[in-house]
C-alpha cells in the first residue's frame, strides 16, 4: 500500500519502533459542533473519506472542500506491532489546525490548542489487546481573532495576500514505543572556541537511569559522555576529537545516539547537530563561526497547490532549498508559518540560513489576553527547533499593524520578546517584522516595496540620521525611525509582478513589467541598492514562488523558473560591500 508522506517525521529525534498512521482515514465535517455531544468518538466509521496528511481543503486530501469548516472529525482503526509488548506506546500528530481532541478507542487521550506545532499522548492505558481505533476531532475558526491563521483567508475565497485556508490534520500522524524510562527532548550548544558541545537533554520517569550519549562525524566517533539521571533534565558536555563547522552551503553534521539504560532495559533515540556560533551587531552584520556573511534571504511561504500547507513529497521539501540556492540565495524567511521539520533537517544537511516565524495573522494583537493563546504555541515552536542548525534567528511577529487605534499590542511584542530571549540566549530575535517596531528587538527590519529604483535608493540615503525611507518617516515619525545602534534588515522587497496565470486577481507589487529584460533592470537596481549599503546586513526578496493569485514568485506556483536560475544568481549573489 502506497502511504503518503511515509518518511520518519522527525529527523532529530528517531527511533527504530515506530509506526506512520498516514493514509486513508474516515474523515466527517461538523459544522454544528455536535459530534462530541452524539459520541461520534464511539462511532465505528465516518460518512466519508481522506488521505492524511492532507488537509481537506486539499486536492491531495481527496476531498477538496474549501468552503468554512469549523469542525472536523477523522477516524481510523490501527494495531500495535507484537513486539512493542511491554513498551509505553506514544501517539503523535505533527501538527493539526487548531483545536485538537485525541480519543483511543472512544477515550479521550488528550486536548492540544495550536494549529502549527506537535503533540503527543502515552495511550498505553487505552490500548485494547486487539482492535483499536483513533478519534480525533479538530475545531478552526480562522475569523474569532483568538488563534494565529497566518495566510489563510478570512473569507470564502482567497484574496489578495490571503490563501485557501488549512483545517485539520496536515502533518505526519505516527506511533512510537518508548521505554517507560526515556528521552523526551534535547538542546544543543555548540562550542567552537574548544571543539565541543553541551547537551541539554529532558527524560521521562528516568531518575537514576544512566545516559549516554555518543557524537560521531561521517560514521566515525568523535567522543562520548555519560552522566547519571538526578532530575528530568540532564546536561552532558562532549568534547569532539575533530571540527567541523557548519556553514553556509555547507552543512557538516554531527550525529548522536543517546542510551538511556534504567532496570536493565534501554531507550535508544537517534539525532545530530551543527557546531556553528551566530552573532549579530551593527559593526560586524550577521556572522557565522565569526565570519560576517551577507543574508540573501527570498520570502518562502510554503504553499503547494496540490498539498496547500503541506509538501506532496519530502522531495519537494529539497526541491524549494535547491531552487532557492540555484537562484544565488542563501536562506529564507519561513514566512507566516511553522515548516516542519523534515524541512529545517534538510536546510540543515545543505547549510541552508532561515530566520523562523509563525503565523501571527489572524490574532488581534491588541487584546492582552491573546497572549494565552499565542505564547503557550510560540515556545512549542521554539522548543521544537531549537537544535536545527538552520534556524539563525526568530521572528515571532510579522506587521502588528495597530488596527483599532489601541497601544495594548506593545506589551504583547514586548513579552515574547522578553521570553524568547530566556529561553533562546544563542540567536537573535526580530520582535516584528516590518511594522510597529518595540524597544526590544535585535534588529531594526524593514518592508519596502517600492518599484522605482532612484526612489527606493534615497529611501536608504539618510540613515546616519536615524531615517530610514524619509517619505514614511513624515507620515509617521515612530514606524520608521530606528536606533542608529541596531543593525538593519530588508527583510521585504521587491515582489516585481510578472503574471504568469492570467486572471482577474492576479497581481505583485507595482506595475507589471512587460518583459524578460524590464524585469532584470528593475530586480538588478533594487538589489544593487540594498548590496552597495554597507549599514544593512541583509535583504529579502518577496518572493520564491507565486501562491494562488499572488503571482510575485521567481518561480510559478507549479514551481516552473519563470527565467534561467543563473540570470537571477548573477543579481542576489553578488558580492556586497560588507563582504
Amino acid at each position: 500500500m502506497n502511504i503518503p508522506r511515509s518518511e520518519h517525521p522527525r529527523p532529530d529525534r528517531m527511533r527504530k519502533d515506530w509506526l506512520c498512521l498516514n493514509g486513508k482515514w474516515g474523515f466527517e465535517i461538523d459544522n454544528a459542533k455536535i459530534g462530541a455531544y452524539k459520541n461520534y468518538y464511539e462511532r465505528t466509521s465516518l460518512e466519508g473519506e481522506i488521505t492524511v496528511p492532507f488537509c481537506p481543503e486539499s486536492k491531495l486530501s481527496g476531498v477538496q472542500h474549501t468552503d468554512f469548516m469549523n469542525a472536523v472529525w477523522y477516524r481510523r482503526d490501527f494495531s500495535v506491532p507484537a513486539e512493542w509488548a511491554g513498551k509505553r506506546v506514544i501517539f503523535h500528530v505533527d501538527a493539526c489546525d487548531y483545536k485538537t481532541t485525541v480519543y483511543i478507542n472512544g477515550k479521550k487521550a488528550g486536548t492540544h490548542s495550536g494549529g502549527y506545532t506537535p503533540f503527543a499522548f502515552d495511550i498505553t492505558d487505552l490500548l485494547l489487546e486487539n482492535g483499536n481505533f483513533v478519534t480525533i476531532y479538530a475545531e478552526d475558526d480562522v475569523r474569532s481573532e483568538r488563534q494565529v491563521a497566518g495566510k489563510q483567508s478570512d473569507r470564502l475565497f482567497s484574496y489578495s495576500c490571503s490563501y485557501t485556508r488549512t483545517t485539520g490534520i496536515w502533518q505526519t500522524v505516527w506511533l512510537e514505543a518508548v521505554e517507560k524510562a526515556h528521552i523526551k527532548s534535547y538542546k544543543a550548544f555548540p562550542n567552537i572556541a574548544n571543539t565541543s558541545v553541551s547537551l541539554e537533554v529532558l527524560t521521562q520517569d528516568a531518575l537514576g537511569a544512566t545516559l549516554q550519549i555518543q557524537a560521531y562525524y561521517g560514521g566515525k566517533l568523535m567522543g562520548e559522555a555519560q552522566a547519571k539521571v538526578r532530575s528530568a533534565s540532564t546536561t552532558v558536555s562532549i568534547q569532539l576529537s575533530e571540527a567541523h563547522l557548519w556553514e553556509r552551503g555547507k552543512g557538516e553534521l554531527y550525529d548522536l545516539v543517546f542510551t538511556l539504560e534504567k532496570d536493565g532495559k534501554q531507550d535508544v533515540m537517534e539525532g545530530y547537530f551543527g557546531l556553528r556560533e551566530i552573532s549579530l551587531s551593527k559593526e560586524n552584520g550577521l556572522t557565522i563561526n565569526g565570519k560576517t556573511v551577507f543574508g540573501r534571504f527570498v520570502l518562502d511561504q510554503g504553499f503547494y497547490p496540490d498539498g496547500i500547507y503541506t509538501a506532496p513529497t519530502d522531495e519537494a521539501l529539497v526541491f524549494d532549498i535547491k531552487a532557492s540556492m540555484a537562484c544565488g540565495f542563501n536562506g529564507a524567511r519561513l514566512h507566516q508559518k511553522v515548516f516542519e521539520p523534515r524541512f529545517l533537517y534538510h536546510a540543515d544537511r545543505l547549510g541552508y540560513m532561515v530566520w523562523a516565524e509563525t503565523g501571527n495573522w489572524g490574532l488581534d494583537h491588541t487584546l492582552e489576553e491573546n497572549i494565552y493563546n499565542f505564547l503557550p504555541e510560540w515556545l512549542e515552536e521554539v522548543e521544537r527547533d531549537f537544535s536545527h542548525p538552520s534556524v539563525i534567528g526568530w521572528c515571532p511577529f510579522n506587521e502588528t499593524w495597530n488596527k483599532h487605534g489601541r497601544e495594548h499590542c506593545i506589551h504583547l511584542l514586548d513579552t515574547v520578546y522578553d521570553v524568547t530571549k530566556a529561553i533562546d540566549s544563542t540567536r537573535p530575535v526580530i520582535t516584528s517584522s516590518g511594522a510597529f517596531p518595540t524597544e526590544r528587538t535585535d534588529v531594526h527590519d524593514v518592508h519596502d516595496y517600492e518599484q522605482d529604483v532612484e526612489k527606493f535608493r534615497f529611501n536608504y540615503s539618510k540613515m546616519e540620521d536615524g531615517i530610514i525611507n524619509d517619505q514614511l518617516y513624515r507620515m509617521d515619525k515612530r514606524r520608521q525611525f530606528y536606533k542608529t545602534e541596531l543593525p538593519v534588515f530588508v527583510s521585504e522587497y521587491g515582489g516585481i509582478g510578472w503574471i504568469m496565470e492570467k486572471d482577474s486577481s492576479a497581481w505583485g507589487y507595482g506595475k507589471s513589467v512587460e518583459g524578460e529584460e524590464e524585469f532584470f533592470a528593475r530586480l538588478k537596481g533594487l538589489t544593487d541598492v540594498l548590496l552597495d549599503n554597507g549599514k544593512i546586513f541583509a535583504f529579502c526578496y518577496t518572493q520564491l514562488t507565486d501562491v494562488e493569485q499572488e503571482q510575485n514568485g521567481l518561480l510559478t506556483y507549479s514551481r516552473e523558473f519563470k527565467f534561467a536560475p543563473e540570470r537571477y544568481c548573477e543579481i542576489f549573489a553578488k558580492k556586497s560591500v560588507i563582504e
